[in-house]
């Protein structure tokens, strides 16, 4: 089964061309392209995609806001941050849920393992953000929860509360298979795998959370 891809961008050129690298080296795709973000918000919600390949600059940006909103639209679908600025920018947008980033100076060939890796995979993070990460781990990464994007945030409570998933399904109107994927990134980003935990990082660093 092909893999559905969209190329956010305004520039004509960084479509076609990174269309034409994905397609020669990436079998079983499908590539579909916008230009500005009212056109990803569209298409998004009109059919499913597995990857958004996003420029944090194209008109009607709404920058950091946009990963929440294209994930509560399809939570499932992962976010490939594609972008001339520099690490610092891109964990911002990490850090509010995205799956990756890429700077669009990368060689050919890094840009179409990028793309396979968060397929595959579902993340890919590039030396230098890893590097980043590590090095400014104690300066801004001190609340755990400042990974979670805010609808992470609310399902994070209602789990807190002892809610299950049916439950947090009618009280914020979002179907089962997508809460499902929630939970399982709350889980991942907060680096545990039980509810017990999760309620205790919840109760230390909820009075310092955004």
């Amino acid at each position: 089964m092909n893999k559905r891809i969209l190329i956010a961008d305004d520039h004509d050129i960084v479509l076609t061309g990174t269309s034409l690298i994905l397609e020669s080296k990436i079998k079983n795709i499908s590539i579909d392209t916008a230009e500005n973000y009212l056109e990803v918000l569209e298409k998004i919600t009109l059919e499913p995609y597995d990857l958004i390949i996003l420029d944090i600059n194209m008109p009607e940006s709404k920058n950091k806001k946009m990963i929440s909103e294209i994930k509560e639209i399809r939570a499932e679908t992962k976010i490939l941050i594609f972008s001339v600025h520099d690490e610092s920018v891109a964990l911002q947008y990490i850090q509010e849920g995205a799956d990756g980033y890429l700077n669009k100076l990368s060689k050919v060939e890094e840009i179409a393992e990028a793309v396979k890796k968060v397929l595959e995979e579902g993340y890919y993070y590039p030396l230098k953000i890893t590097q980043y990460l590590l090095k400014n781990s104690g300066k801004s990464i001190q609340n755990p929860l400042e990974k979670l994007s805010e609808r992470e945030h609310q399902i994070l409570r209602l789990m807190a509360k002892g809610e299950g998933s049916l439950e947090i399904s009618n009280i914020l109107d979002i179907r089962m298979p997508t809460i499902s994927t929630y939970k399982k990134r709350i889980y991942k980003k907060l680096g545990t795998s039980n509810i017990a935990d999760l309620i205790k990082i919840c109760d230390s660093y909820s009075d310092n959370d955004r």
